[in-house]
């Protein structure tokens, strides 16, 4: 297939599905947690509009859960069938790694999951509350335990290789691996920062239509508070994460950097363009600022970061790929970072809402979050190449025997099969978003416990009623 090999095929298999997978995954942990706050704050002030917004994102959060679930199952199986290899040699640690996310993260959200999308007035409000705080906790043990298991194929310690196959002797430092902290703490971030924006443009998208109260307000103050102050420090975690990966895969960051080797004491310039060529071992059209590599990555203005020269051929990362993902990464990070610091302005002059320029980079940027994880994701990954477990495996050593034409098969099949099921259920996402959420103003707020009335939180019934509502703006809007 377009002359692709089979382990070829393999890697771009294993890409497409984890891509489609972990943007859910990304959703469903700022969701849930912002289900968590939204409850909460609705509970201490019993302002309607927080109960209002509630309902609203759990059918999305609903929705996208499942999509999150049906999507991992899929990876789950391709560990045995295309990278058997790999299971043979590291299943003794990636395989606890993820039943403890199963054991832990899984059965605690499962557990609690249908309290809190249909327990509403069923049980009582503490209750209920306690419910979406623990879906909210076991997003973020979920994410712990498969950040444990994927960073330690790239700081892999805690292990002896007995047999050929590697044994855990210190899960400790299994679990708590050098790059593990760092990518962690990005990576929930990165969850948070793409919500923050989802959300945000979802209330843009309202504002701009004309579609102004306050529980279409209290969503995009609240995601551009979380965007100001939170895409900073974002930003400062993933310098803290490059200096890590510095020290643990050099490679990695000389790829990124497009840096082919030293010109004696010299210190390394930053490249912010340009185009790195793997056969002529050069990166053309470097555009480049004198002394700022070291100083971004060495954080001194003399020290020089390791060359791609330095390493084999055969051990260097694709190095066109990565620096310009990383570059995209950044660029959408420091976009998001504007962002914040225009709304604070906006809100000081008190136009936060109706400034149209504004809102409608608010509602641009909505997928910016999803990108910039796609994006830092792809960095991370395909600058672990050639290694799937750094310095111990080679990709080239943990694939399944399979033939081209298998491969092509079954990734042809992948790619329609993923558009249909997650394009639908993309759009049945999206049609809520755009039906936007039912506000009860002065409606009584003592309801919500066993026995109480109270329209019931349908997280899955919203269909029906969006369609109609898009026909009633349509036959408007043709009037």
């Amino acid at each position: 297939m377009f002359g692709l090999e089979a382990l070829d095929l393999a890697r771009i298999q294993f890409a497409f599905t984890v891509s489609f997978h972990i943007l859910f995954p990304a959703i469903t942990i700022g969701l849930a947690s912002f289900l968590a706050v939204l409850e909460g704050l609705w509970l201490k002030t019993h302002d309607n509009t927080y109960r209002d917004l509630y309902h609203f994102w759990s059918k999305i959060f609903a929705v996208n859960f499942g999509m999150g679930v049906v999507s991992g199952l899929v990876m789950a199986y391709e560990f045995g069938t295309n990278w058997s290899r790999f299971s043979d040699f590291a299943g003794a640690i990636t395989g606890p790694l993820l039943t403890y996310e199963v054991l832990t993260a899984f059965f605690l959200e499962a557990g609690f999951l249908g309290v809190m999308l249909f327990g509403w007035n069923r049980v009582g409000r503490g209750l209920h509350f306690f419910s979406t705080v623990m879906v909210a906790v076991g997003t973020l043990i979920s994410t712990f335990w498969i950040l444990a298991s994927n960073s330690w194929m790239h700081t892999p310690q805690g292990y002896e290789i007995v047999d050929g196959r590697v044994i855990p002797v210190d899960w400790f430092a299994v679990i708590f691996n050098p790059s593990f902290p760092y990518r962690l703490t990005h990576m929930a971030i990165a969850a948070f920062v793409a919500t923050a924006f989802f959300v945000g443009a979802s209330a843009a998208w309202h504002l701009l239509r004309g579609r102004d109260n306050p529980a279409i307000r209290r969503m995009l103050s609240m995601a551009m508070w979380m965007a100001l102050i939170v895409a900073p420090i974002q930003a400062m975690v993933g310098d803290a994460h490059g200096l890590n990966t510095l020290e643990h895969q050099p490679a990695k960051i000389a790829a990124i950097e497009g840096h082919w080797e030293n010109v004696g004491d010299e210190p390394t310039p930053l490249i912010l363009f340009g185009w790195p060529d793997m056969k002529e071992e050069r990166t053309k059209y470097a555009v480049e600022i004198p002394y700022l590599g070291s100083l971004i990555l060495t954080h001194s203005l003399d020290k020089q970061i390791p060359a791609l020269k330095s390493f084999p051929p055969e051990d260097r990362p694709n190095s066109t790929i990565i620096f310009w993902s990383f570059r995209i990464m950044v660029a959408l990070g420091l976009l998001m970072i504007a962002t914040g610091l225009w709304s604070a302005w906006l809100r000081w002059r008190g136009n936060l809402y109706s400034n149209r320029l504004f809102l409608t980079l608010v509602m641009c940027m909505g997928p910016s979050g999803l990108i910039a994880l796609l994006a830092g994701w792809f960095t991370t990954e395909i600058g672990r190449q050639p290694w799937v477990v750094y310095g111990l495996m080679r990709t080239a050593n943990a694939s399944s025997n399979h033939s081209v034409e298998q491969m092509s098969l079954t990734l042809v099949l992948f790619v329609v099969v993923y558009f249909m099921l997650f394009g639908a259920g993309f759009g049945y996402m999206m049609r809520l978003v755009r039906k936007g959420p039912k506000t009860h103003e002065g409606a009584d707020t003592t309801h919500g416990g066993p026995g109480q009335k109270r329209t019931p939180a349908r997280p899955l019934s919203a269909a029906d009623e969006s369609s109609t509502d898009d026909r009633k703006d349509r036959l408007t809007e043709g009037n």
